[in-house]
């Protein structure tokens, strides 16, 4: 029997892969010092975990609204005024299960095979394979470490073609953390409406901002942009809620429409639990949040201080989200038992193999020059992996 040509072009999720075997060799004894995971290592605050108790005891196990609960909507678009000055009634709103699986709906929204969809890179692995699945093109448009890992809107400009669809915006970045300012995104507001592309907009880490910084939605400029640009957000990285898979989009009436109706036979419903506790999260107290967040905000500024002191190895310091891309270049060639580094993914295979150390090689996220450090890690876990680390730089020939 023959696989299909779509499901085979597609490539497993390298950091998922990774996160496996680190717990199956944790599992065996083995003492590794993990950095791959990108999901916050503090529990669910108590009051959503008590949110999804008492949705047990009353009964809420049944199926729901294909595109989620009025009430859970209406706790979105309450989100979206409160937090990011952007008016959306229900009709707007559709709640998956976890924002990837609503940048999937997006995708089968909006392509057509042989559609096109910018992405900067470095970007989240899964990004292109989401294109790919849903019959369109992913086009490659490279930032740099000069350029704090940003593209411009006159970069995205160079690559628009007929087939342009979309271009996908993730402020703050999965991988490196850098955010885009105000006035870029409003240039790349500007030119998206000229050119009529749609944005999509991931949102997931908009809470994890640092250094006073603040998060600006590219569809708060003006109507025009706002009717383009389809959010993409949830409650897994800002309410420490990853395994409970909810997200949500907001995007204008005719595509809310259609991923609601493909959604209704693909997934029936999100999960009916979780709901009650995403809209616990929504409504509820942001101090756990602003607790989460100030941990993340220490553990960065230690972890880029510590590794710009190491020979071989830099970073920049990330503006967001919880992770560090790390310059690896000046290591290409350097060698320690036999085991010689060429790229990102033969680095983190000797890292972990002679260090107990694991990171996310950085190849896939067409950064070969990188590797990311999560640290939504403990301190403890951070100071062990940096030591390991560094007696592994002195080590290599």
């Amino acid at each position: 029997m023959n696989i299909s040509k779509k499901f085979q072009s597609v490539s497993p999720s390298s950091t998922l892969a990774i996160t496996a075997k680190v717990n199956e060799m944790k599992a065996a004894g083995i003492d590794v010092a993990g950095f791959g995971a990108g999901e916050p290592d503090f529990d669910t605050p108590d009051h959503i975990r008590e949110a999804a108790i008492q949705a047990i005891k009353d009964g809420f196990t049944r199926y729901t609204p294909a595109s989620g609960t009025k009430e859970l909507k209406e706790a979105v678009a309450e989100k979206f005024k409160r937090e990011n000055d952007l008016s959306y009634g229900i009709e707007n709103i559709v709640i998956s299960n976890g924002a990837k699986h609503s940048l999937m709906n997006v995708m089968g929204a909006i392509l057509n095979p042989g559609d096109e969809v910018i992405i900067p890179t470095p970007c989240w692995v899964s990004y292109p394979e989401m294109v790919k699945l849903n019959d369109g093109v992913p086009v490659f448009l490279k930032a740099t470490e000069e350029d704090d890992f940003l593209v411009t809107a006159e970069k995205i400009a160079s690559v628009i073609t007929d087939r342009t669809r979309a271009v996908i915006i993730n402020t703050p970045s999965n991988p490196t953390g850098m955010v885009y300012p105000e006035e870029e995104l409003r240039k790349i507001a500007d030119l998206c409406v000229e050119k009529n592309i749609y944005v999509i907009s991931d949102e997931i880490y908009e809470h994890l901002i640092y250094d006073g910084g603040k998060h600006v939605s590219i569809a708060s400029f003006n109507e025009k942009i706002k009717d383009l640009t389809i959010i993409v957000n949830g409650v897994s990285k800002t309410f420490a809620m990853t395994g409970w898979r909810i997200g949500y989009t907001a995007s204008n009436a005719a595509l809310a429409k259609a991923m609601s109706s493909v959604q209704s036979h693909a997934t029936s419903n999100p999960n009916s639990i979780a709901q009650k506790a995403a809209l616990a999260a929504l409504n509820g107290s942001m101090g756990t949040v602003l607790a989460m967040k100030a941990e993340f905000e220490k553990r960065r500024t230690y972890m880029v201080n510590r590794i710009n002191k190491l020979n071989g190895v830099s970073c920049l310091m990330p503006q967001g989200a919880f992770y560090v891309m790390m310059n690896i270049k000046a290591l290409f060639g350097k060698s320690i038992n036999g085991k010689t580094i060429t790229g990102s993914n033969s680095f983190a295979e000797i890292l972990l193999e002679e260090a107990l150390v694991s990171i996310i090689p950085c190849k896939d996220f067409d950064s070969d020059e990188h590797v990311r450090w999560s640290y939504a890690t403990s301190m403890e876990n951070i100071i062990k992996g940096l030591d390991r680390l560094e007696e592994f730089l002195n080590k290599l020939q």
